[in-house]
């Protein structure tokens, strides 16, 4: 098969009544479907990816304000990528190829090494690994490791969108558990938290999305694990990602209308969006450390 595509390979992988694809291009998730059923919303694998439609983010998720970020009392300015905002969106190896390191039918690692450039001068091995089990849907890895001689500043995150069946999000029920959402400015940067009881922000019992926007980091997230479920009641089939509280206490939320609210970007992260300014939940990887992110996609009838 042939890389020369914005995607370069793409990598089927199958179990049970689960099928993905995965490209070699940002170790990205091209689609997720159960039973014929898309549960993550599928994009052309000869097109590049819209609205970062499955991608990794590292080693940052989310924006850094103005693109420049002061560490270990250095200050570094990063190509700004997002005009609107201003901000340096989404890390460094969302665009670049990646290795297979090795592959099965229902398993593939991608290997990739950051080598770094002035807004961010730091080495980094990373790895990411899709894992499709019949019974469990699909365990996504995420794994970086120092190689350099300096502290590094890292965070990551993922990009999937959640679908059932290609249902408009509107006509779905959003279900999860944060106690805060972060609130954001006119350039999407923090503008403090909120308490999610009670307001529009609040989805801990099971709703319709109807029109809402959302566009949201949130986080108090349920000790141990957490999921969001969105739900298709037509269909009475849900899409499910889940993760740990210690890998992910973050979580973003987008409505997808860049993607005609035809998917929920359901985003885990390990930090907050500017985290590089604010330093919360920001990692500083010491020579050989490393670190992970593990969270599934799943489905579940009924």
């Amino acid at each position: 098969m042939s890389n020369a595509g914005p995607n370069g390979e793409l990598i089927i992988l199958e179990a049970g009544d689960y099928k993905a694809t995965v490209t070699s291009v940002g170790a990205g998730l091209v689609s997720l479907s159960f039973q014929g059923h898309d549960i993550v919303l599928p994009f052309p694998g000869c097109e590049l990816p819209p609205a970062y439609a499955g991608k990794v983010l590292m080693p940052w998720p989310n924006r850094v304000a103005g693109g420049a970020y002061t560490f270990a009392g250095q200050r570094y300015e990063l190509p700004v990528n997002e005009a609107s905002t201003g901000s340096a969106l989404h890390g460094l190896a969302l665009w670049n190829a990646w290795q297979v390191a090795r592959r099965s039918e229902s398993e593939v690692a991608l290997s990739h090494l950051l080598h770094g450039e002035p807004g961010y001068p730091f080495q980094l091995a990373l790895s990411v690994r899709y894992a499709l089990d019949a019974g469990t849907g699909l365990q996504v890895e995420l794994q970086a490791v120092n190689c350099g001689t300096a502290v590094a500043p890292y965070g990551c995150g993922s990009h999937p969108y959640i679908t059932v069946g290609g249902e408009d999000v509107d006509n779905c029920e959003l279900s999860f558990r944060a106690g805060k959402v972060l609130l954001t400015d006119h350039k999407l940067q923090p503008a403090g938290l909120l308490d999610t009881e009670g307001t529009d922000f609040e989805f801990s019992e099971a709703r319709m999305l109807g029109s809402q926007s959302l566009d949201h980091a949130f986080t108090d997230l349920p000790r141990g694990d957490w999921n969001v479920t969105l739900h298709s009641p037509a269909l009475n089939l849900s899409a499910v990602v889940e993760a740990s509280g210690t890998d992910a206490p973050w979580l973003q939320l987008y409505s997808g209308e860049l993607r005609g609210r035809k998917g929920l970007a359901v985003e885990p992260m390990t930090c907050p969006p500017d985290a590089f300014n604010s330093g919360q939940d920001l990692a500083a990887l010491e020579p050989g450390e490393s670190h992970s992110l593990a969270f599934r996609i799943r489905a579940v009838k009924g």
